[in-house]
């Protein structure tokens, strides 16, 4: 009787130290459950808080979209595209370089190329460089003072909502990475170090992610694009609104131009191919007595 009675006491032992072991991991699991929900509520809610702000502000409403006049504190990106011609090509090549530098940008694509030979030699320049927010509008004025501008576009994307919206989803991360943390210094078995560890290798690739495209953003606010096309010309464009007169003018010079030109080109065509018209006229030359001389040495015979 008295085994009996110790058998029972160790299986009830037993049995209440695998539910106290139990319950532990369950109590465990359960705060890691918990953490992850509030984690990706708050998430929600503060991108909700936070769009909504920025909504509430000057410059974006469900109405009107991107008002005209930019608020101070946005999120901006500026893309500027200028056509230029000038006569000076070379000139205009090295100011942009020296301006570029002068004022804290690079040159992040350029390309120089030229027309064949046999039609013109007038050359062409294409440039993409970033130039710090602040000195946009001064780059600008000087690009446009060192070539005739035939045509010139600005565009503004406004990446306020974007920008806080990922900053505030990195936030978030961060605060669910440091409670995984906290978990994983506290878990007492495998099953859940290896649950927590893999939560928190996903939460760090998101922060990761979230961290590069802030970096990108940072980069495209904080350096605005200027494509810049350089065009030689022998003649520059005049650009604006001229008068009846004064456009009949403009385009009786232009005829004048046109058969000076072509005058020119002929000449210059005519005195570069002597070289060759020189062999030709020999080689004819040679032809032409060769042919005499038989047909003189065939009436000697017939005689």
């Amino acid at each position: 009787m008295k085994k009996k009675c110790w058998i029972v006491l160790c299986v009830v032992f037993m049995l209440s130290v695998a539910a106290g072991c139990g319950s532990k991991s369950m109590e465990t699991m359960s705060d890691f459950a918990s953490g992850e929900s509030s984690m990706n509520a708050a998430i929600e809610n503060e991108d909700y808080k936070n769009e909504g702000e920025i909504a509430a502000e000057e410059g974006i409403t469900s109405e009107n979209g991107l008002d005209g006049q930019v608020a101070a504190g946005r999120k901006l990106i500026r893309t500027v595209y200028l056509s230029l011609q000038t006569t000076e090509f070379d000139s205009v090549l090295s100011n942009l370089s020296e301006k570029t530098a002068e004022l804290g940008g690079y040159i992040e694509n350029s390309s120089v190329s030229g027309h064949s030979y046999y039609y013109n030699n007038t050359r062409y320049a294409s440039y993409t460089i970033r130039i710090p927010t602040a000195e946009l509008n001064q780059f600008v004025d000087v690009v446009s003072e060192i070539g005739n501008v035939t045509q010139k576009n600005e565009s503004v994307e406004d990446v306020t909502l974007q920008y806080v919206d990922v900053e505030s989803r990195k936030k978030a991360l961060e605060t669910e990475q440091e409670r995984l943390m906290e978990l994983l210094s506290s878990a007492e078995n495998m099953e859940d170090l290896l649950a927590i560890e893999s939560k928190l290798s996903e939460v760090r690739y998101e922060l990761e992610n979230y961290g590069s495209q802030l970096r990108m953003l940072d980069n495209q606010i904080d350096y605005s694009t200027v494509n810049v096309d350089v065009d030689e010309v022998e003649r520059i464009t005049e650009t604006g609104e001229k008068s009846f007169f004064a456009e009949i003018k403009d385009r009786f010079g232009d005829s004048l131009y046109q058969v000076g030109r072509g005058i020119r080109s002929f000449v210059i065509g005519f005195l570069g191919s002597l070289p060759i018209i020189f062999v030709w006229v020999v080689i004819a030359a040679v032809v032409v007595i060769v042919v005499r001389s038989i047909r003189k040495k065939r009436k000697k015979k017939k005689e």
